[in-house]
């Protein structure tokens, strides 16, 4: 995955595409245009990081259209909608379904450029937490069959002699599993250990 954020428009109107690209490319952002929904579906990369500046009424797919296939598809790419003809209710349409903002043409440079950085700038925090998420996910891979038995009951807040009267195994037994759990997981704080439980959707102790 390019590291560097992409400005992607989509907009059937030419003149809007190179206006709106020479913005962009002058505030230092790689950007792609696309005169439909159809051409950037068939050119888009999931993996990578960026932007879509998406007009709503375009012959073949709306941008209603384009934004309901990329939610069909799993696919999160913050949107601002670009319209000429922006109404209260297609702005509440667009929110709903997840947009980043609505702005009506045409836009201000300035203005564009900050809400640029500011959506990219959210877009990143949550990749990485995502990023984080699904590695501490992928080291719960690591614990064995006991340890996510006593995992649960760790969250609950039992102690050690507790866990060890439940599973019915000795209380020195249940101290080693706990001190492997928390070097799996790298984690120190029981609160995040809690939060990674729920987070990872782990199932609850049957």
């Amino acid at each position: 995955m390019s590291s560097d954020p992409c400005i992607y428009i989509v907009d059937d109107d030419y003149a809007v595409c190179d206006g709106l690209t020479m913005v962009i490319e002058n505030a230092g952002f790689t950007c792609q245009a696309f005169q439909s929904a159809e051409k950037f579906l068939q050119s888009y990369c999931p993996d990578q990081l960026g932007c879509l500046l998406l007009d709503i009424n375009m012959p073949g797919m709306s941008g209603y259209e384009l934004q309901a296939e990329l939610n069909r598809r799993n696919i999160t790419l913050p949107i601002i909608f670009l319209t000429a003809y922006g109404t209260i209710p297609m702005t509440v349409r667009a929110m709903k379904a997840g947009a980043s903002d609505f702005l009506t043409k045409p836009v201000p440079s300035k203005l564009l450029i900050e809400r640029l950085h500011s959506v990219l700038q959210q877009a990143t925090e949550r990749q990485a937490e995502a990023q984080a998420k699904e590695l501490l996910c992928r080291r719960l891979n690591e614990l064995t069959a006991r340890e996510l038995e006593v995992f649960p009951l760790i969250v609950e807040g039992f102690t050690n002699k507790e866990i060890a009267r439940q599973l019915g195994i000795s209380y020195r037994t249940i101290e080693v599993h706990r001190a492997r759990i928390l070097q799996k997981t790298g984690i120190t704080s029981y609160l995040e250990l809690a939060r990674l439980y729920d987070s990872c959707k782990l199932p609850p102790r049957s």
